[in-house]
């Protein structure tokens, strides 16, 4: 495994066996440490390019569990990490890692168009639940995320463009603080952690639950447009003068990448450059395909993907791998690129250029351009046209290469680029505290580092993109 570790991450002393009991007697769930079964597993998640690195693991059944480990944590001055899924991992954890995924309840309220989440779960059991009513939540691309820190990231996904990023339909949550205290928040109750907690994602405690509204999506119309490599330029720039008139009830995105020839891949697609655009369409399908049909013209499609979906099958539409990588990204946000713009592109990731990372630019505006009705610490980019993404698979030895690469690439989109960061797409790597700093706008990165300073004055919960505390 290639792990990316900052400095200052190396282990402390192992804990004495007096204060692992002590801990076992307050916990339900199980607690591990490093060499037992289950420890491994427990720690390892999604990303693949951190390796966590706990004194403790406690897998926690409720927020009782997680009360107790942040406690436990408190009173030894080790820092507390958190993970579900461990989609994002960001710096190891080296103190207590609370493991949530055992926290899966769900409760839908169909009358008041509601799910009361707690932290483990992943998105496919929320839409599973609402959609029974004909509802859905502003769940991501890929359904096996986890749902409660997708939430407190701020949330771009499908629906985005029609309803905004998911933490404005947060209408509650209840959050552990750094001392363990166990707090209701919400706009009436608490309301600075309200604002902050929503969108700093983890930095001022342990999200045990949310609450979320639900929207009314039974079904959409979409899937994905395979292009050859010959058609790349025209479908791009096809693409990015599509962008300027569809509807908000459109959401797509465009992916540049070579495809493996490799067991799994789709026979058409299989080791051939391909440009991928990813639609999904809320309203009729014949709206719908006279959107898409322009696109088809503008290039030969491999293969397509288009059909009438219920929600509950959205996660083909993105198709997103579910099985753990090691993976290296960047992601800034964009203006409308020009012609310039698909060329530098192009240039540097474009077919026949063995290039070892893949772009994807999705489409923002809409109702993520407009402030919430509720405000939070999660940005709204109304100068933002697409969130470019820069990944490459991570292989040993290859860390430099890839990041030269993409530091290129990223250049070369500069003079395109406006201030604003989607903070669920920084992971691995690209989380520092200089990277964070730029998914806020300078008077809310000065309120959460106030905040920071109030309720976790001794950065606790640093495992995340994070925030340092104000100083005194």
């Amino acid at each position: 495994m290639n792990t990316v570790s900052p400095p200052g991450t190396s282990a402390a002393a192992p804990l004495a066996p007096a204060d692992v009991e002590e801990l076992r007697s307050q916990v339900a769930g199980p607690v591990l440490l490093p060499g037992q079964d289950g420890f491994a597993e427990e720690h390892t998640g999604f990303e693949l390019s951190v390796e966590h690195r706990p004194l403790v693991i406690v897998c926690a059944t409720g927020a009782a569990d997680v009360i107790a480990a942040v406690r436990f944590a408190a009173a030894r001055g080790l820092p507390v990490a958190v993970q579900a899924t461990g989609h994002g991992k960001s710096a190891p954890a080296t103190g207590v890692l609370v493991g949530t995924r055992r926290m899966t309840g769900v409760r839908v309220d169909p009358e008041a168009r509601t799910a009361r989440i707690e932290a483990g779960v992943r998105w496919e059991r929320v839409i599973h639940e609402a959609a029974a009513h004909g509802l859905a939540p502003l769940s991501g691309s890929a359904p096996f995320v986890g749902a409660v820190s997708y939430t407190l990231g701020g949330g771009l996904g499908l629906l985005s463009r029609a309803y905004g990023n998911a933490c404005d339909r947060v209408t509650s949550l209840d959050l552990v603080t750094a001392d363990g205290t166990f707090l209701q928040v919400s706009a009436e109750r608490h309301p600075d952690l309200f604002w902050g907690v929503r969108g700093s994602k983890g930095n001022l405690g342990v999200v045990t639950s949310v609450e979320v509204e639900l929207v009314p999506v039974r079904e959409l119309h979409g899937g994905g447009l395979y292009f050859d490599a010959d058609s790349t330029r025209d479908v791009l720039t096809a693409y990015l003068e599509w962008t300027d008139r569809v509807p908000e009830e459109l959401a797509s995105s465009v992916f540049l990448a070579a495809y493996p020839d490799a067991e799994g891949i789709p026979g058409p697609l299989r080791g051939r450059f391909v440009t991928h655009v990813r639609l999904a369409h809320l309203g009729e399908r014949a709206e719908a395909e006279r959107w898409f049909d322009e696109l088809r013209a503008a290039g030969t499609v491999l293969m397509d993907t288009v059909t009438t979906l219920p929600y509950t099958r959205a996660g083909e539409i993105h198709s997103d791998p579910p099985s753990p990588v090691a993976s290296y990204s960047k992601t800034v946000m964009l203006r409308r690129p020009d012609a310039e713009a698909v060329d530098a592109i192009l240039r540097l990731a474009g077919p026949g250029t063995d290039a070892v990372f893949g772009v994807e630019l999705r489409h923002m505006g809409g109702a993520l351009s407009r402030p919430a009705k509720t405000p939070s610490a999660a940005g709204h980019y109304p100068e933002a046209v697409f969130n470019a993404y820069v990944g490459s698979l991570l292989e040993p030895g290859q860390r430099d290469a890839i990041d030269a690469a993409q530091r290129e690439m990223l250049d070369a989109l500069r003079p395109w680029t406006v201030p604003g960061v989607a903070l669920n797409f920084l992971a691995g790597h690209n989380t520092s505290v200089e990277v964070t700093r730029g998914a806020y706008t300078p008077e809310n990165y000065a309120r959460l580092r106030e905040l920071k300073r109030r309720y976790d004055p001794d950065n606790v919960f640093r495992s995340n993109p994070n925030i340092p505390p104000a100083s005194a």
